[in-house]
């Protein structure tokens, strides 16, 4: 596996906060491809796993697989698809490069790991990377929830159905957001009014990227009891969505007991608290 570059900016959160945009990741770019939308792989698709190891004096990529995937092939079509798309982006960058670059090889590292396995549920993750110039890699981060007597996958929106269920995800979601992000800025030595404008700013992102809707919450991931119940839901949201680069990937976990009320009927059994 090839790995990860470190980003090149090393400047603190919150010095970066103020210049953060407040937007949400460009769709076209593979990081911003969060709803995993892809087309259904057709029934006598069969995809043939192989990790990919591909290096030249212009570009350096790595994509790995886990061996159980094999098992679930319509699922393995889509993670396949999601890959070809990254190194498609990649290549495309790399012909369109300026010859006088003076950036080292283009790269793209993608790590796909089943989190989980069982008749209900399969959990599908990708963590990863792409750089191709500029001041630092680009995150690439999805997650497939999976139905495997249904063959199908299991998106945010079919999950939770109700236009207010998103409502109450997203203002649970933003509490503790900015309850973390106040918990950073106090352990800041920074004048008090500048820490209300940092605030301000990263406020406005949280806000931004969590708006009441399946589409801001598509990267999700459910956590497991011994039992093999949903005891938690992982949202997921890569940089730039929820605050700067700087900041790494965020993630909120939600309690079943908190969600459930929220949940499709169909699926409220696969839930801890749905007994």
């Amino acid at each position: 596996m090839v790995p990860r570059r470190v980003p090149r900016l090393a400047a603190p959160a919150v010095a970066c906060l103020l210049l953060a945009a407040c937007q949400k990741p460009d769709a076209a770019s593979p990081a911003a491809a969060r709803t995993g939308a892809s087309r259904p792989a057709a029934a006598s698709e069969r995809a043939e796993l192989k990790d990919v190891l591909d290096t030249s004096a212009t570009h350096v990529i790595g994509i790995s697989y886990p061996a159980g995937l094999a098992k679930y092939p319509q699922l393995a079509a889509l993670a396949q698809r999601f890959a070809a798309q990254a190194r498609d982006q990649l290549i495309e960058a790399e012909r369109q490069r300026p010859p006088d670059s003076a950036a080292g090889p283009y790269e793209l590292s993608m790590e796909f790991q089943l989190r989980h396995d069982s008749p209900q549920l399969v959990v599908l993750a990708v963590d990863g990377s792409t750089f191709t110039g500029g001041a630092h890699s680009m995150p690439i981060i999805q997650r497939w929830v999976w139905l495997p007597a249904q063959n199908r996958q299991l998106t945010a929106a079919e999950l939770f159905p109700q236009e207010q269920s998103w409502t109450r995800i997203s203002s649970d979601v933003r509490a503790q957001l900015k309850a973390e992000l106040q918990q950073r800025l106090e352990a800041d030595d920074i004048a008090p009014n500048e820490r209300a404008q940092l605030m301000k700013s990263a406020t406005a992102m949280i806000e931004g990227g969590t708006e009441p809707k399946a589409e801001d919450f598509a990267v999700f991931e459910p956590l497991f009891d011994d039992a093999g119940h949903v005891s938690a839901v992982r949202f997921v949201f890569p940089p730039y969505q929820v605050g700067p680069y700087s900041d790494g990937t965020h993630t909120v976990e939600l309690p079943a007991a908190q969600l459930v009320q929220d949940v499709a009927p169909q699926y409220r059994a696969l839930f801890a608290t749905a007994g």
